[in-house]
């Protein structure tokens, strides 16, 4: 796990970049065009973007090394921003869409690749673990990077953020590229050291069948999770649409106060539910399983819509705290259920994961400001996040009534022999 925590910490910085990004590029692209539209274009674009690039992605961890997929990926954003620093003041707005559409798909294939590697990287009995480390990351991420977003554009500049963006990139790269980390299964990689350079067009024909065979296998199961994570999505878009709007209405003279609390708090819960899943984990020797996914995502929905009921500060707070525990809790068990699938067959379950959640985002961003011309921040948070209640409730009652939670993962098969580093898990 030594190695491990170096991976976290240049995902975590990777990350940040992600999140300073989105918000300087957002700003840019308005001060450069000067059109809302423009703005809305290039959201649009990189949504759109990451959606397709889940498929893509699948394909493409399932054939070709992930360790430099994601190498490359973090090298491609730091290029593309580079280029667009030092880029003539007249072609910029043209670059505005080559960038969205190099950060959607590399930010996507990042992920997926990351996510389908965790088995292999750390070994399938400490998946759990390593995925609290990587949501606690990010969480910390997600802050430093909104958090110093406005005073780096205010204070350096565009061109010190970009050039920010892309240094976080570079040594994402850098670290990852150093660490002597494996991230296939032994079996697959003899396998294309012995089928040669013509192995990976071959390898991926099969992969489909193979793929849609599992998921024919597990379909009510593992489709019900992936679609409840896409209406996630469109719970987690109407809450973010709506709290700028519910944060004004609460203090007009300075509503980004409730918004900084309200995502500081959010982060503490996940990073308390990393804590508290890796302590079950460790004392149980199980990993919780589908109905502690769905009971969580009940929880989260539900945190989430007390969070916009006009609560004083404190239960409010307690609201968003209890909410980010509870989505910090689920996507951990979420991304480890997953990785229970067979190595080939992983990377297009994270595609299709990921083409789904950015689907449900994208759709519910553009759903969600429609709603709220006319309806309250509650009453769409609470209409969103309804659904995905209802959709849980769904899959608890039909897990009860087959009286089981799932089958035994093939995570919780005893450890391989094979060691899953070049110098051992530390």
């Amino acid at each position: 796990m030594r190695y491990f925590r170096l991976l976290v910490l240049g995902n975590g910085i990777s990350a940040y970049g992600s999140y300073l990004n989105m918000v300087a590029l957002n700003v840019f692209v308005y001060d450069a065009t000067g059109s809302a539209l423009a703005a809305g274009l290039f959201m649009a674009v990189r949504l759109a973007t990451s959606v397709v690039s889940g498929w893509v992605s699948g394909r493409l961890v399932s054939v070709h090394d992930r360790k430099r997929l994601m190498v490359g990926a973090d090298l491609c954003q730091a290029v593309a921003l580079l280029s667009l620093l030092l880029a003539p003041e007249g072609t910029r707005p043209g670059l505005l869409y080559v960038l969205a559409v190099v950060t959607g798909g590399c930010s996507t294939l990042s992920q997926v690749a990351l996510r389908s590697s965790i088995p292999e990287i750390v070994g399938a009995e400490h998946r759990v673990r390593a995925n609290g480390l990587l949501v606690t990351g990010r969480s910390l991420a997600m802050i430093a990077g909104f958090a110093s977003s406005g005073v780096v554009v205010a204070q350096l500049g565009y061109s010190a953020a970009f050039a920010l963006d892309a240094a976080t990139f570079l040594v994402s790269a850098t670290v990852l590229s150093l660490l002597p980390v494996r991230t296939r299964a032994v079996a697959t990689d003899a396998a294309d050291g012995a089928s040669g350079s013509g192995s990976g067009s071959a390898k991926d024909s099969g992969a489909a069948p193979r793929t849609a065979r599992m998921l024919l296998g597990t379909a009510p199961l593992l489709m019900a999770m992936i679609a409840i994570r896409a209406v996630d999505g469109l719970g987690s878009s109407s809450h973010n649409v709506a709290l700028p709007i519910y944060s004004s209405g609460l203090d007009p003279e300075h509503p980004a106060t409730f918004i900084s609390q309200f995502w500081a708090t959010w982060a503490i819960g996940n990073i308390v539910a990393q804590q508290v899943i890796g302590r079950i984990t460790k004392k149980t020797g199980r990993t919780p399983g589908e109905r502690a996914f769905a009971l969580g995502a009940c929880v989260m929905s539900a945190g989430f819509i007390v969070v916009f009921c006009g609560l004083p500060t404190v239960p409010a707070v307690i609201a968003a705290l209890v909410a980010g525990a509870a989505d910090g809790f689920t996507e951990i068990v979420y991304v480890s259920r997953l990785q229970t699938a067979p190595d080939d067959q992983r990377g297009r379950l994270f595609g299709l994961s990921a083409s789904a959640e950015n689907t449900g985002f994208g759709l519910g961003m553009l759903v969600s400001g429609a709603l709220l011309e006319t309806f309250s921040p509650l009453q769409v948070v609470a209409a969103f996040h309804g659904l995905a209640i209802a959709l849980c409730a769904a899959l608890l009652l039909w897990l009860v009534g087959r009286g089981r939670t799932a089958p035994a993962p093939p995570g919780e098969e005893p450890a391989r022999d094979t060691p899953t580093m070049t110098e051992g898990r530390g």
